[in-house]
């Protein structure tokens, strides 16, 4: 009690000012002391936080760290997902090697904590926690042994200069006890000096440990990239070659390509359905379709499904499918990159020379939009002979399907378009379904020229066991269907070449035409009215 109360005493001596108190610390130790109660106190704020940048539970063995993973969680459930569906499921599929993708994720998670805590978390909280306070404990009992020493000075000091004969008889015993504080005092300081130039002296080494931190993050995001671009692939082969994708919205060559097919699914299979059941509807592609009954045909279409006999009853919601895909199209199916030269054959004067330019372009399609073009207009072609019932003229089937076929790259919506180039479009579209014949004489629809396997064909496509409701043959034969979807090659009565792909075929010369040779200008009906036929 005596000595708290003289320990005390000493406190209040030195803070009222009649003890002199002693600064054995120089300067830069000074520096090094204000630095390091800096270093301490963010040292402790970066491993408070860092530690709640982990996923895993701090101080664990490997195992159960990985464990306690969420990334662990995570791809446990999707294998078991995965396993759940099968591999018939293409979701099943992407389960299963997501799941093992995140597991390897997991894994490198784990390697990169374990390694943060041995060479990060661990050094900073030795620093922190330890060795810093270890410093300021010497820096605090050298504090308490200058107040020592001060005191011990202060009492040599007033009994020396006492007249008192006790007092002058106690200054040896107190000089002796003022050589001791001081002898302590100068072991203290010299201990902690070493201890705080220690330390400034390891700062850098102390600073690595940021360093080290990006270091062994980049290297876990490396690792963990490696494994996903492992995964990718594998991943990207099996979506690849699912066949089950949408569309509508694909470009036409993807959906060619996966499909195995020459002309797209949803048009092939509208206009099958329009053969039979739309051909005499008044104002097909004009009328517009229950938005429920529409939305639910483009999804039926999207999945591949066979199930299609409800829409038989409703051609308008089938002609409706039919635009949406073709509008639907990234690039529409007279291309983008011909839509100038369109627009251009379109503004030439003269008839023949129109039909001429709008043949040259037509004929610079790519294979696969030119295919599927010839297929839609010999329909559109047919679909114009029932006119008088349907109401549906070339220039009305033009006003109403055109822009869903030609539009510029670069538009504003849909009704600016078609405000737009409705004119411009209806001069292309108008005389290619008025002379079907004569801008696709060559080759082959999709359909075969085997007809017993059309039918066939048509059946595995909508799903259903016969079609009674048309004559195929009598469809894809007859001389007196004229633009319909003909699988024959046309021979005119003239002799007629086969038109050549050139940038500016010439119109043949009158020589020329009584000669007998008609070049590709003059195959069309608007040269002498003369009527083509067909042979079977």
């Amino acid at each position: 009690m005596k000595k708290q109360f003289n320990r005390m005493r000493q406190l209040a001596n030195q803070t009222v000012g009649r003890a002199e108190k002693t600064e054995v610390l120089s300067d830069d130790l000074l520096q090094i002391e204000r630095r390091m109660e800096l270093v301490r106190l963010v040292s402790h704020n970066t491993h408070k936080r860092l530690v709640s940048c982990l996923q895993g539970q701090l101080g664990t063995d490997t195992e159960k760290r990985h464990k306690k993973l969420p990334l662990t969680a995570l791809s446990q459930a999707m294998q078991e997902g995965g396993g759940q569906l099968g591999d018939e499921s293409l979701i099943g599929k992407m389960m299963d090697v997501c799941g093992e993708a995140e597991s390897r994720l997991a894994t490198e998670l784990m390697q990169h904590e374990v390694q943060i805590e041995r060479d990060i978390l661990d050094p900073l909280n030795q620093l922190a926690e330890v060795e810093i306070p270890n410093i300021l404990k010497q820096r605090k009992q050298l504090a308490k042994l200058v107040l020592d020493y001060d005191s011990a000075k202060t009492r040599f000091y007033q009994a020396s200069k006492s007249n008192n004969q006790a007092m002058a008889a106690k200054a040896d015993s107190l000089k002796d006890e003022m050589d001791e504080a001081l002898n302590k005092v100068e072991i203290c300081k010299d201990q902690l000096s070493a201890d705080m130039y220690n330390f400034a002296s390891k700062e850098g080494e102390y600073a690595r440990y940021y360093v080290m931190l990006l270091e062994a993050q980049a290297e876990y995001h490396r690792r963990s990239l490696a494994a996903l671009e492992a995964a990718i692939p594998t991943i990207q082969v099996q979506q690849d070659s699912w066949t089950e994708k949408p569309a509508f919205g694909t470009a036409l060559e993807e959906h060619l390509k996966r499909s195995n097919r020459e002309i797209a699914l949803p048009i092939e299979a509208c206009v099958m359905m329009l053969l039979e059941t739309g051909m005499k509807e008044e104002g097909l592609f004009r009328i517009a379709a229950g938005a429920s009954k529409l939305k639910k045909l483009k999804a039926a279409l999207d999945c591949s499904t066979s199930q299609l006999e409800e829409f038989y009853s409703d051609p308008h919601a089938v002609a409706g499918a039919l635009k949406s895909y073709l509008r639907e199209l990234p690039e529409p199916l007279m291309t983008f990159g011909l839509y100038d030269e369109w627009l251009q054959a379109s503004n030439v004067s003269d008839s023949d020379k129109r039909l001429q330019a709008l043949w040259v372009t037509c004929d610079r399609l790519p294979k696969s939009h030119k295919a599927n073009l010839r297929y839609l207009v010999k329909f559109l072609a047919k679909l114009a002979q029932d006119s008088e019932v349907n109401k549906m003229t070339p220039s009305n089937i033009a006003i109403v399907l055109g822009p869903n076929l030609l539009w510029a790259k670069t538009e504003g919506t849909l009704a600016e378009m078609a405000a737009a180039t409705s004119v411009h479009v209806v001069a292309i579209i108008e005389p290619i379904i008025q002379h079907a014949d004569w801008f696709f004489p060559e080759g082959k629809t999709s359909l075969s020229v085997d007809y017993s396997k059309i039918t066939l064909q048509l059946s595995q496509l909508l799903g259903r066991g016969s079609f009674h409701h048309i004559n195929l043959h009598h469809l894809f034969t007859s001389s007196s269907v004229r633009g319909g979807l003909q699988c024959v090659r046309q021979v005119p009565v003239s002799p007629q070449p086969q038109p050549q792909p050139a940038p500016h075929p010439s119109v043949p010369s009158q020589d020329t035409e009584q000669a007998g040779v008609a070049g590709p200008s003059c195959v069309g009906p608007l040269c002498s009215g003369r009527r083509v036929h067909h042979s079977h």
